[in-house]
C-alpha cells in the first residue's frame, strides 16, 4: 500500500492498492498557503464564483461544529484538539490519540442543547471511541465512551459525527480497512462496521436504541444501524430545512460516489458496498435492494482521488447558491454545486487545496476546512 506523508489524511484517498496519488506534505508551516481560486463559469444560468476568505489557520483541521448559543467556531485537528476558531484548546487528546496516516481526531458534534460535546477518535491501538463530555462553554467535564469499536486495520476509520434534525447522534463507520473490505463488512449486518449509526447518547448508559432504528428487531442485525454497504463515509451532512441526508463514501479504485437518503426515510438503506462501487459491479460481491448514488465522478481524472461531502446551502448571503448541494475532492481541490432538487453532476465554483471537510454555521452559512491548515468562510465572490 503506497504511503504518502506520515502527516496526509491517507483516510481522504480512495484505497491505495490500485493507485497512490502524488505525494505531497500538507503541514509545512514554512510553506505558503495558496490562496484558493475560483472558476468563472461560461455561462449565465450556471452557478457563480465562489470566495474562499480565511478566517483562521490551525494544525490539520478536519472537522467543525458550532453550539448552541454559543457565537465561537468549533474545529477538529487531527492531531487530538478540539480548538475555537480563535485558537482556545477546548479538549486535548493529542498524546491519547493514535498518529496514523487515518488515524487521530475525526469528528465533533454538539449535542441540540449544547449541554455536551461529542469527539470521535482512534486511540493507541487504533480502535474508535465516541467520548462525550459536559461542557458549559469554558471546560469540558464528567468525560465518559459512549460508544467504542475495534479497527481491524489502521484506514477507513470514517469519523463523522452530526446530530440529526431527530434530535439523535448519527456516527460514521469505515468498512474496517485494508482493500477491497476484506472481511466484508459493508454488507454485515453484525457489524457497525461499513455502517451510518443512530443513537441516543443521553437516554440510557452507555445510550440507548432510538425506536424505529430498521434494524432493532431483526436478530443477529446491530440494532445501532441506520444504514449500510458504505466503504469510508467520511463526512455527511443534512439539510437543514428538508431534513436530507447527503452522504460522501470515498472510492476503492474507480469511482467517487455521493449518496442520498430523504428525510421521509426510516433507514435501512444498502448503499452497496462491496457488492458495487458506485453503480459499478465490484468482485463479485452480492448484495441486495442497493440504492443508486445520486452522483457519481471518476478517479484519478484530473487528479481526483476523494470526494469531500459538505451541505446545501441554506444561508442568505449567496441567494443563487440556495437549494444547491456543495461537495468536493482532497486531491483535485475544486469544489462543486448541483441542485439538491436534482442532483447530478455538479459546476465547478471554486478550488481549496487539500479539502478535508466543510461546515456550516448557525446561519446556514458554509465554510471550507484546509487540510494545510486554513479555515475559510464560503462567501460571494
Amino acid at each position: 500500500m503506497a504511503v504518502l506523508s506520515a502527516f496526509v489524511l491517507v483516510t481522504l484517498t480512495a484505497c491505495a492498492q490500485e493507485r497512490a496519488p502524488a505525494p505531497r506534505d500538507p503541514v509545512e508551516s514554512a510553506a505558503p498557503t495558496p490562496e484558493p481560486t475560483a472558476t468563472e463559469p461560461t455561462e449565465p444560468t450556471k452557478p457563480r464564483k465562489l470566495r474562499f476568505k480565511q478566517i483562521a489557520k490551525l494544525e490539520q483541521p478536519v472537522a467543525f461544529a458550532v453550539r448552541k448559543g454559543d457565537d465561537r467556531l468549533y474545529v477538529a485537528e487531527q492531531t487530538g484538539r478540539l480548538r475555537t476558531s480563535d485558537g482556545d484548546v477546548v479538549i486535548d487528546l493529542s498524546r491519547e490519540v493514535s498518529g496514523g496516516n487515518e488515524q487521530g481526531l475525526l469528528g465533533v458534534a454538539f449535542h441540540p442543547s449544547g449541554r455536551w460535546v461529542y469527539l470521535d477518535w482512534t486511540d493507541a491501538r487504533g480502535d474508535t471511541h465516541v467520548t462525550e463530555w459536559a461542557f458549559d462553554g469554558s471546560r469540558a467535564t464528567a468525560r465518559r465512551d459512549v460508544l467504542t469499536q475495534d479497527q481491524p486495520y489502521p484506514n477507513h476509520n470514517g469519523g463523522q459525527l452530526a446530530f440529526g434534525p431527530d434530535g439523535y447522534l448519527y456516527i460514521a463507520l469505515g468498512d474496517g480497512g485494508s482493500a477491497g473490505d476484506p472481511q466484508g463488512n459493508g454488507q454485515d449486518l453484525t457489524t457497525l462496521l461499513g455502517k451510518i449509526l443512530r443513537i441516543d447518547p443521553r437516554g440510557g448508559r452507555p445510550y440507548k436504541i432510538p425506536e424505529g432504528n430498521p434494524f432493532a428487531d431483526q436478530k443477529g442485525a446491530k440494532p445501532e444501524i441506520w444504514a449500510y454497504g458504505l466503504r469510508n463515509p467520511w463526512r455527511f451532512g443534512f439539510d437543514r430545512d428538508t431534513g436530507d441526508l447527503w452522504i460522501g463514501d470515498v472510492g476503492q479504485n474507480a469511482w467517487e460516489e455521493v449518496d442520498h437518503q430523504p428525510a421521509g426515510s426510516r433507514g435501512g438503506e444498502n448503499y452497496g458496498w462491496n457488492a458495487r462501487e458506485g453503480k459499478s459491479r465490484f468482485r463479485g460481491a452480492k448484495g441486495r435492494d442497493m440504492v443508486d448514488p445520486v452522483i457519481t465522478y471518476p478517479l484519478e481524472e484530473g487528479g481526483n482521488c476523494s470526494v469531500i461531502a459538505g451541505y446545501v446551502y441554506r444561508g442568505a448571503k449567496i441567494p443563487w447558491l440556495r437549494g444547491r448541494f456543495l461537495y468536493g475532492d482532497f486531491c483535485a481541490g475544486w469544489i462543486k454545486a448541483a441542485p439538491a432538487d436534482g442532483p447530478r453532476d455538479g459546476v465547478e465554483v471554486g478550488k481549496v487545496e487539500q479539502l478535508s471537510s466543510f461546515g456550516q454555521g448557525h446561519d446556514g452559512e458554509l465554510y471550507a476546512l484546509s487540510l494545510r491548515g486554513p479555515i475559510y468562510r464560503i462567501e460571494p465572490a
